[in-house]
C-alpha cells in the first residue's frame, strides 16, 4: 500500500517489525515534495515512534483480526477475555493491556486486535461508565466556580470530578485521557 493510504488502526511492517498506525498527517511544505508524518506504535513492545514517509512510498500492509471480546476478570498472569462469537477464553498479558484495565469493568466488551492469533492491542470505546469508590465529601456552596476534587474509581482509575459527585455514583469518563465527562 502507498503511504498516502495509511490510516489510524492500520497494521504495517517496517524493517521486519510490526507497527500499528496511531495517527497520520499529510504535509505539503512550500519547498520540496509532500510527505506523510506517521505516529506508529510497536505491536510487540508498545513503544511509540514517529516516522516520515514520501507520499508515493510503498509500505507493507498487514491485516489484523479484530474480535469483540468480553472482559471477565484479571489476576497476576493477566486479564481473561472471552470471545463473544465462539466463547473461547484468552489470557492477555499485562504488557499488551497497558492502562486499558483502568477503564474496563468486568462483563464489558472491547475490541481486541490480534495478529496471527496473538493479541497485540485493545481498542476501547470513546467513553466508559465506572463507579466512584472514594472521593471527598462535597463542599457546601462550591457552585460558584468550576472546582474539581480527586476521585478513585472501582477500577483503580484516578480522576477529577465536580464537587456534587459522591461515593457510589456512576460516572462516564473519557478513555483517551481519563477525564470526567458526565454522570451516568
Amino acid at each position: 500500500m502507498k503511504a498516502n493510504d495509511m490510516r489510524g488502526g492500520n497494521g504495517v511492517k517496517i524493517d521486519g517489525k510490526l507497527y500499528v498506525v496511531v495517527k497520520t498527517e499529510h504535509t505539503k511544505p512550500g519547498k520540496g515534495p509532500a510527505y506523510i508524518q506517521a505516529k506508529l506504535k510497536d505491536a510487540i513492545t508498545g513503544a511509540n515512534i514517529e516516522r516520515r514517509f514520501g507520499s508515493a512510498e510503498d509500505v507493507e500492509d498487514v491485516t489484523f483480526d479484530r474480535r469483540e471480546m468480553e472482559y471477565l476478570y484479571s489476576d497476576p498472569s493477566g486479564a481473561t477475555f472471552m470471545d463473544t462469537e465462539d466463547y473461547d477464553q484468552k489470557i492477555i498479558p499485562a504488557e499488551v493491556l497497558g492502562d486499558a484495565l483502568l477503564y474496563l469493568v468486568p462483563n464489558t466488551t472491547a475490541h481486541v486486535v490480534c495478529y496471527e492469533e496473538n493479541p497485540i492491542i485493545i481498542e476501547l470505546p470513546a467513553s466508559v461508565e465506572v463507579t466512584v469508590s472514594d472521593t471527598a465529601p462535597g463542599i457546601k456552596g462550591a457552585t460558584a466556580t468550576n472546582q474539581l476534587k480527586e476521585a478513585t474509581c472501582d477500577t483503580g482509575l484516578k480522576t477529577r470530578v465536580p464537587p456534587f459527585i459522591a461515593n457510589g455514583e456512576k460516572i462516564r469518563v473519557s478513555t483517551t485521557d481519563g477525564s470526567y465527562l458526565s454522570r451516568a
